[in-house]
């Protein structure tokens, strides 16, 4: 994929009314989007940048219909907390694979930036779970630039007319207690990826115009035997 400099319409997929909503919500301090998603998901921390709740459910409601239902779903169990493994232990792959029988992929594209006729390559990294224009990505147990890496991405990716909107799935503050108690502290640490490293980063706008989503796992999702996170379509 090539990016130049003319001067083309740029598609932002959201439609006004949305945009319109959006605004009006901020304006007043209070993003009725937030506040409905939280209580369709609970258990969930949930925040937004740039109106991205407004723009996944009102513009990609399918979508937005996978991933509730996969978050909707989803338990942690305590014996996959105290196995450990990373990014990409039980708990990630569960949501990663509940995505991908719904036909969510990991992506690349190759992008570049064309001046005066001049390729210059300008790589992204790949994106965990693509479809429709939407790019989600599962940080449970990472080292906290992941975030950086995952929101330059956004950025990138938005520019180049590719991703309409990010989504973030990681982990809430919370859960240090329920590691405490499993002894399994110092696996997650403080430099690794959970929401108090991220928020700051999403705020300060490193996201760049992405609209953003973000989701944590929080401590009352935690139950059952073993972590699922088999898709129910709402």
């Amino acid at each position: 994929m090539e990016r130049t400099f003319d001067r083309h319409r740029i598609d932002r997929v959201a439609a006004p009314n949305i945009e319109f909503r959006a605004a009006c919500a901020h304006s007043f301090g209070v993003s009725t989007y937030v506040e409905d998603v939280r209580a369709r998901l609970p258990g969930w921390e949930v925040h937004e940048w740039r109106h991205a709740l407004a723009i996944l459910t009102g513009a990609f409601p399918r979508e937005w219909a996978e991933i509730e239902g996969v978050l909707s779903a989803f338990r942690l169990a305590e014996r996959d907390i105290a196995a450990g493994g990373g990014n990409k232990s039980a708990i990630a792959h569960s949501l990663d694979g509940a995505l991908e029988a719904l036909g969510w992929e990991e992506r690349g594209f190759d992008t570049s930036i064309v001046v005066d006729g001049k390729r210059h390559e300008s790589p992204t990294h790949k994106i965990d779970c693509f479809k429709g224009r939407i790019a989600l990505e599962i940080e449970w147990n990472n080292k906290d630039p992941f975030y950086d890496r995952d929101l330059n991405n956004f950025r990138l990716l938005f520019d180049l007319h590719v991703v309409s909107v990010g989504v973030i799935v990681t982990r809430s503050d919370d859960l240090d207690d329920v590691f405490r108690r499993l002894g399994k502290y110092s696996s997650y640490g403080a430099a690794t990826t959970h929401m108090g490293r991220l928020l700051p980063r999403l705020r300060g706008g490193a996201g760049g115009g992405c609209p953003i989503a973000v989701f944590g796992i929080t401590a009352a999702l935690v139950d059952g035997e073993t972590t699922t996170g088999a898709a129910t379509l709402l």
